[in-house]
């Protein structure tokens, strides 16, 4: 089922089957949606041992100049993204060993699928055979706008480009809220679809 705006609503609801004991699990949200706060309490709440794995850390990676590399990463003026060949090679490298880890320590995963259902896509590629729980983050876009406002280290107009294009046409098993919700409050909901870190099932 795709995703559809939950903007307003309840603090989060689930849009597939409960997904019992992933491995994995995958927040896709826009710039200042509020993943880094929710999967920093999401972790202390989940079983056991996970990790946090954040998109930023590869961004931050990356050489200064990647932006002049032909089919790389551009962040336009206005806050939108270009991603090209070259950047798509570096992430399903890192895809790759995110799924590495998870094969010996569950973790959570902070993304915004840039590119759509091909970027969600890639992830089903490098976590094949493992148990995924997808959660949407979402977050109204004068919200997000606001919080990047107050943050003062992003490019203003990126959170209001992402808010609601991060997630047209990308399947969820489960969908939050963040415009009105805490950190923790989210975090419940989505550790409450989680109940071992050792699933029997891929999906």
């Amino acid at each position: 089922m795709s995703a559809h705006p939950t903007v307003g609503r309840s603090v989060g609801r689930s849009v597939g089957p409960r997904v019992d004991g992933p491995r994995v699990v995958v927040l896709n949200g826009g710039s200042s949606s509020g993943k880094s706060a929710l999967s920093a309490v999401l972790v202390d709440l989940l079983p056991g041992t996970w990790l946090r794995l954040n998109v930023d850390t590869l961004i931050d990676a990356l050489p200064s100049s990647f932006d002049e590399v032909e089919g790389g990463l551009v962040l336009r003026p206005d806050g939108t993204i270009e991603t090209g060949p070259e950047w798509r090679r570096v992430e399903r490298a890192w895809m790759g060993g995110i799924a590495a880890v998870a094969r010996e320590v569950a973790v959570v995963v902070e993304d915004g699928f840039l590119s759509g259902p091909v970027a969600q896509q890639r992830w089903r590629e490098a976590l094949e055979g493992m148990q995924v729980l997808w959660v949407g983050v979402r977050c109204d876009p004068e919200v997000a706008a606001a919080r990047e406002r107050d943050r003062g280290d992003r490019v203003l107009g990126m959170a209001r480009a992402q808010a609601l294009s991060v997630h047209e046409g990308i399947d969820y098993d489960l969908e939050v809220d963040t415009s009105g919700s805490s950190p923790k409050e989210c975090a419940a909901v989505v550790a409450a679809h989680v109940s071992t870190p050792d699933g029997p099932n891929p999906r």
